[in-house]
């Protein structure tokens, strides 16, 4: 109950802020006119729900794939662990929405940029938390398997990805809620379809309580993602970490 108490405190604050007309209704609809916008409009936003969620999916498990797979080979590669990280940290400097005119002007209108997006803050996250992972484990451990005589491979699979997976567990964490910014900063700049593009859409038409119907969509699935994701690596990936 007492979790209940600040959501309905900022719900009743943000409704009270139109109705004492302290901002006009224009700019800041309260939740009772977004909610009755998200109901009106449902098989609107469902479509376009749908389409952002398909972004999301294809670009979050194309991310972990690959950084899951750079931070194996890394590992097992001295030199191009040597090689790359340097460059793949200093990728980061780099503004990911700059980029989105780019991938538009590359890839078009469609499902691929917004992709690509996701996959750039899907990537990084997952590929540096795992290799560090595997980096720290105990030098104890890894005495244990030159003694045994492991090849580097055992040594990886064995030891240092199993070490690894609360490191993995909390970069897809992070990652999850990552991802619908990809998807979302992508249709901003270049879509005809998408929640993001309905906000854009929306705002144009002066559609406020659409343009936050939509919006309030896009945390909802965010925080639901995330939660799906903790609840699975909790349960199999993560298992020591408390329920």
């Amino acid at each position: 109950m007492n979790k209940l108490i600040l959501p309905f405190s900022l719900l009743a604050v943000w409704q009270a802020i139109p109705w004492l007309e302290l901002v006009p209704r224009f700019i800041l609809p309260g939740p009772i006119a977004v909610a009755e916008a998200i109901w009106s409009n449902r098989a609107l936003l469902g479509e376009h729900l749908l389409v952002t969620l398909g972004e999301v999916a294809a670009g979050f498990v194309i991310g972990a794939a690959l950084g899951v797979a750079f931070a194996v080979a890394m590992m097992l590669s001295p030199v191009a662990r040597l090689n790359l990280r340097p460059i793949l940290n200093a990728s980061q400097a780099i503004p990911v929405f700059v980029l989105a005119p780019i991938l538009t002007l590359w890839f078009g209108y469609g499902m691929e940029p917004k992709v690509v997006m996701t996959i750039l803050l899907v990537f990084f996250p997952i590929m540096s938390g795992l290799l560090d992972g595997m980096i720290s484990t105990p030098a104890a451990t890894l005495d244990l398997a030159h003694i045994a005589r492991a090849s580097p491979v055992r040594t990886l699979f064995w030891l240092r990805l199993p070490h690894a997976l609360p490191h993995l567990a909390a970069s897809i964490r992070i990652a999850i809620t990552y991802a619908p910014t990809g998807a979302v900063i992508g249709e901003w700049i270049g879509a005809s379809k998408g929640l993001g593009y309905l906000m854009l859409m929306a705002n144009a038409r002066t559609r406020i309580e659409l343009m936050f119907a939509a919006l309030v969509l896009i945390v909802a699935m965010t925080l639901s993602l995330h939660k799906g994701a903790d609840w699975l690596l909790k349960r199999y990936l993560d298992p020591t970490r408390p329920q």
